[in-house]
């Protein structure tokens, strides 16, 4: 069977559209600045189905190479000040997969967008055009391919180009008046072009984007906003990726594909995303609205309990790829609402169907009944991961019935033998599960030695910098590691220094359920905005 791997533009498509698999041009140009700001959502065609605007692109851009991080690996630090003032918008208005085949057993597959980036420079058309010739022709054959080919031609009042790299890769880019039109499509250029000429409707008269807007306010860095026709394109691609990274039966992932799209599609109704600069770095918030039956159940059910002790912490080791603590009213009750709220959303017999495999989600752990594994813990559950695969795993919960709650586990592990003090293992040793004091650690075996280690050895979690922010009534916390972003954008937007530095961030996610649906609010050192511009970095 050959085994294929999921890769979007962001890190996974986890929910479907936390994470947009983006692409966005940084030009570093000279334009004279204006205190008139042009109303974005006017250039963008009607059909977008994805909108992300910036009112100061200087701005958004210094801040971002303001960090400790972006400093430590940079020879120097750019100055964008040329850059304020400048507005940009990115229109997506589509999809596209395509496989690669890495070895004969192997394949990857991309989700690449279909969309434009638009830069009011706010100056002559002459200076546009220049910046187009000159600073993006160079931008172009750093990022893509030294052996670029330019190609210009004149399009209904606009200057047009066309990059062709060795490899094949394409991009395009428009002129008019003071308006610089990029992005990896030609048709979708040739529609941005159109609505400027007033050949075409644009994004005005779209009444929730408006909404969505004012209601954002004022001073931030970016807006976003996914409409509910790009919530269906995204479901589909969830369904996609997730089916591949769930299993390598072809069955388990075709019931994957047909029915998670279903339920992301009839549940969530559109997405707003904010960026804010904070003192600990950049705030996205994003605003998931789900369907009003479906968020009148979550918010009763998915309620952060009174547990600000987070005793779990001891067990957890300073080096890891991501923790997760759930901190839930009742986890049984919990869980039953999500299923009952998705099921709900599918026919009859995929619903029953929903209902018998789910418990399979937590097999990884070595869990086999979740309705007695989650009766048997309190309202604290923590999951750690080493790896950035998730191969490294285990859980931590707080006991209530330490029988009941051996009997929900796989019957790999065998608790009629120890194999050290309070520790079982399946016979193979790569599940192990410990009881100790009133907590249980079960996963991975590795993991949870390192966890054991940790907590024996008092070197954990508990005297971390950001402990406080898990001794909170929030539904979940996830902390995660991040040892790729800074690098890429200090490629991106300066020059590396010579020595070949690591530079390891950490980025902090709160997730909470109101009666409007979702709201998601990280804190990290470069945002939603990093990992676009990353993007669109070498080999993207």
């Amino acid at each position: 069977m050959k085994k294929i791997s999921s890769q979007s533009g962001f890190k996974k498509l986890s929910l479907c559209f936390f994470s947009l698999g983006l692409g966005v041009s940084v030009v570093i140009f000279f334009a004279c600045s204006s205190p008139n700001k042009t109303d974005l959502r006017s250039l963008a065609p009607a059909q977008t189905l994805i909108y992300l605007e910036t009112d100061d692109l200087g701005e958004t851009l210094q801040f971002i190479t303001q960090t400790k991080s972006f400093q430590q690996l940079a020879k120097t630090i750019p100055d964008f000040s040329a850059l304020k003032n400048i507005q940009a918008a990115v229109v997506v208005m589509g999809f596209e997969t395509s496989e690669k085949q890495v070895t004969d057993e192997s394949a990857i597959l991309n989700f690449k967008p279909r969309f434009a980036l638009m830069a009011d420079t706010h100056a002559w058309e002459s200076t546009a055009v220049s910046l187009v010739e000159n600073q993006l022709t160079q931008f172009v054959k750093e990022n893509y391919s030294d052996q670029i080919k330019l190609e210009k031609s004149e399009k209904k009042g606009a200057k047009f180009y066309a990059w062709t790299a060795d490899d094949g890769r394409k991009i395009f880019a428009g002129v008019m008046g003071s308006i610089i039109y990029l992005g990896n499509d030609e048709k979708i250029i040739d529609q941005c072009l159109a609505v400027r000429r007033g050949a075409g409707d644009n994004l005005l008269k779209n009444e929730n984007l408006t909404r969505a807007r004012e209601r954002a306010g004022q001073g931030n860095l970016a807006f976003g906003y996914v409409s509910s026709e790009a919530v269906a394109q995204l479901a589909n691609l969830a369904g996609v990726s997730a089916a591949i990274d769930a299993s390598e039966d072809d069955s388990v992932r075709g019931f994957i594909v047909r029915i998670l799209p279903t339920i992301l599609q009839k549940t969530i109704k559109e997405a707003v995303w904010t960026a804010r600069k904070t003192e600990q770095g950049i705030e996205d918030k994003i605003l998931i609205k789900t369907d009003a039956e479906v968020s009148s159940v979550w918010k009763e059910t998915l309620i952060g309990g009174d547990n600000p002790k987070f005793e779990a912490a001891q067990f957890l080791p300073n080096e890891f790829n991501s923790i997760t603590r759930y901190n839930l009213q009742s986890p049984q009750i919990a869980w039953r609402s999500v299923l009952l709220t998705a099921s709900k959303q599918l026919d009859g017999l995929s619903g029953k169907i929903l209902t018998q495999v789910s418990g399979s989600f937590f097999e990884p752990y070595g869990v086999t009944d979740i309705e007695n594994f989650l009766s048997s813990i309190s309202s604290e559950i923590v999951t750690v991961r080493l790896d950035e695969e998730g191969e490294k795993s285990a859980v931590i919960a707080e006991i209530k019935d330490a029988e009941k709650l051996k009997k929900s586990l796989t019957a790999e592990i065998n608790f009629k033998t120890q194999t050290a003090p309070n520790l079982w293992q399946s016979a193979d040793k790569t599940l192990s599960a410990a009881f100790i004091e009133n907590k249980l650690l079960l996963g991975e075996t590795e993991t949870v030695l390192k966890c054991l280690k940790s907590q024996a050895q008092r070197q954990s979690f508990t005297n971390a910098d950001y402990i406080e922010k898990f001794r909170t009534d929030t539904s979940a916390v996830t902390i995660t590691e991040d040892s790729e972003t800074a690098e890429k954008l200090v490629e991106i937007l300066a020059n590396p220094k010579a020595e070949n530095k690591k530079m390891t961030s950490f980025y902090l996610t709160e997730t909470r359920f109101d009666a409007n649906g979702i709201e998601r609010k990280t804190v990290s050192d470069f945002g939603l905005i990093g990992t676009i511009i990353e993007q669109f970095g070498k080999g993207n």
